[in-house]
């Protein structure tokens, strides 16, 4: 095995290898040093002396950072919904599950993450920051996704406190391997106890103490600050709710988490369904809460759910477009979730006794692909299906990697999607080369939730490769004093491409995009009669926009144009 290592990372140091030469080498070597299993991308880094592991280029999930942030999804201890249970809805506690989180089955990889970390976020966050070093991806920015349910429902003092020790992981983490600002590959291997078997139940809980020993009690404002300048920072936050738990007080709360994202379970833009559906909300609270959130700064998600009872296929096809098309809707994201039946739920039983009749794979790919015909290029399409392995449902769509069942449809009746994730340079440049495109500035404005939007981008000429973007509004509303008659909101920056350290040079990343983006925010602001620029950044993202001259407003960045 030894041998295998030395000849793999010898022939690595030399030339960069493409992942099929990669391939072809592994199993090259595995059968003349006799392996009976071919090592993985992360066994080799794992293996190899500390000073090359960082230099192997070996990103084994590339997907997870081409946008150029690394995911941490956590999920909340389980509790109930305060308005009782959807009735295609999974999970809670003393469900068919087990206690898992509500609307979750507890078998999706971040809830098997959160369940072995005792639901403990501190946990959590060092373990997947550990999983994102194994596999060589950076993840010095971070985007945390807070799931589990209605999180804004729950204790004041939980929800603090959650928050807090997400951002404290990320600091410890931070201070206790970074060592003059160069990650201590040496020193988090011994920490880690690694190569080692990650099934190893031992092992975890070893790791698990050392890691609880750094835990330690703490104030959110204060590891907020920390967050600021630590290696590992949040450069955006995003909290899961219901449109009635996402009102104007849910959103000054989530501020003050700092929360850049909110993710709204809409389902669906009929009341009839909703009722029957046991949603507790109905599109009154949809509309308020988008226009709120939106007002207050935030990028809005919309989770929809074609195929839910009462509705048909072409009732789905037209909710959908409706969110697109009418103003009081128009969020900047879409999760779309195809009804799925799973045990324990009341559309189970419907289903059962043959009064629901689900909707198939083929059905949900036309769904989606047609969707996907009226997309606007300011829309990014994030997910087209839960995250719940098909072993555990009953009915419904019956693989789960719709999204390439989509594509297919989309191939055959030759739509090209216009949306955000389908046009990213990171995944563009997975299939063809980008490096001599140059870019153009694009502006699109629409109407929406009764304000002004700007979705100002930088793309090919052909609009076919999007290399960075920015959302700016002029708000319908001044819910808060920082947000005076004459401010503008910035509710999103990010230029796309592969993930790269602070500071460091990416393909895509840090070429004066996202300046270049503010600049022309702040021109339209100030030619349309504003004076004051409002920025919703993530707390990690604080000290980029110091730098050009904005200064701490509230949970904000603000400057005077």
């Amino acid at each position: 095995m030894e041998g295998f290592y030395e000849e793999i990372v010898s022939v690595l140091k030399k030339k960069k290898l493409s992942k099929k030469e990669l391939n072809r080498l592994k199993t090259k070597l595995s059968k003349k040093y006799g392996l009976r299993k071919i090592p993985t991308d992360a066994d080799i880094i794992l293996n190899a002396d500390p000073e090359y592991a960082e230099k192997l280029e070996l990103i084994t999930k590339p997907t997870r950072t081409l946008s150029g942030v690394a995911p941490i999804a956590l999920m909340t201890r389980p509790h109930k919904c305060p308005h009782g249970t959807c009735i295609y809805c999974p999970g809670g506690p003393g469900s068919i599950f087990g206690d898992v989180p509500q609307s979750y089955t507890g078998r999706e990889p971040s809830t098997m993450r959160s369940a072995r970390n005792h639901y403990d976020p501190y946990l959590v966050v060092f373990n997947r920051l550990e999983q994102f070093f194994i596999l060589n991806q950076n993840p010095e920015k971070t985007e945390i996704i807070i799931q589990g349910g209605t999180f804004p429902s729950l204790d004041d003092k939980y929800k603090e406190e959650f928050v807090m020790y997400v951002f404290k992981a990320m600091n410890d983490f931070s201070d206790k391997f970074y060592k003059n600002n160069k990650f201590d590959f040496v020193s988090f291997k011994k920490f880690f106890e690694l190569p080692g078997d990650i099934k190893d139940a031992e092992r975890t809980s070893r790791v698990q103490q050392k890691v609880l020993k750094l835990k330690k009690s703490s104030g959110l404002e204060k590891e907020k600050k920390r967050n600021e300048s630590s290696r590992i920072r949040c450069v955006g936050l995003t909290i899961e709710t219901k449109p009635d738990w996402g009102l104007l007080k849910q959103g000054n709360e989530m501020l003050e988490y700092g929360c850049t994202r909110v993710e709204l379970g809409v389902q669906a833009t009929d009341d009839r369904i909703q009722r029957f559906t046991n949603r507790g909300h109905g599109i009154k609270e949809t509309v308020e809460s988008t226009r709120i959130l939106k007002d207050l700064g935030f990028k809005i998600n919309y989770h929809m759910m074609p195929g839910l009872p009462l509705s048909s296929p072409e009732k789905d096809l037209e909710m959908l477009r409706e969110t697109i098309e009418n103003p009081d809707f128009k969020p900047d994201m879409f999760k779309i979730y195809p009804t799925m039946v799973l045990k324990g739920t009341a559309l189970y039983r419907m289903w059962q006794k043959g009064k629901y009749l689900p909707m198939t794979r083929e059905t949900a790919a036309e769904i989606i692909s047609e969707f996907k015909r009226y997309i606007p290029r300011w829309v990014r399409i994030m997910r087209v299906q839960r995250d719940i392995p098909t072993y555990v449902t009953e009915a419904g769509v019956d693989r789960t990697n719709l999204r390439q069942y989509v594509e297919e449809k989309l191939r055959q009746k030759k739509i090209a999607c216009r949306c955000i994730r389908c046009r990213e340079a990171g995944l563009v440049s997975r299939k063809e080369n980008i490096s001599k495109i140059i870019p153009e500035l694009f502006v699109e404005e629409y109407e929406a939730s009764r304000g002004r939007e700007f979705f100002i981008s930088f793309e090919s000429r052909d609009r076919k490769v999007l290399f960075g973007y920015c959302r700016l509004r002029f708000p319908s509303q001044f819910l808060r004093k920082e947000i005076t008659e004459g401010s503008a909101l910035l509710r999103e920056l990010h230029v796309v491409g592969t993930a790269t350290g602070i500071g460091g040079e990416g393909n895509v990343q840090h070429r004066g995009m996202g300046k270049k983006l503010l600049e022309k925010a702040e021109k339209i602001a100030l030619e349309n009669g504003k004076s004051k620029m409002v920025v919703i950044s993530g707390v990690g993202v604080r000290e980029y926009y110091r730098k050009l001259g904005y200064k701490r407003q509230g949970p904000y960045m603000a400057k005077l144009l």
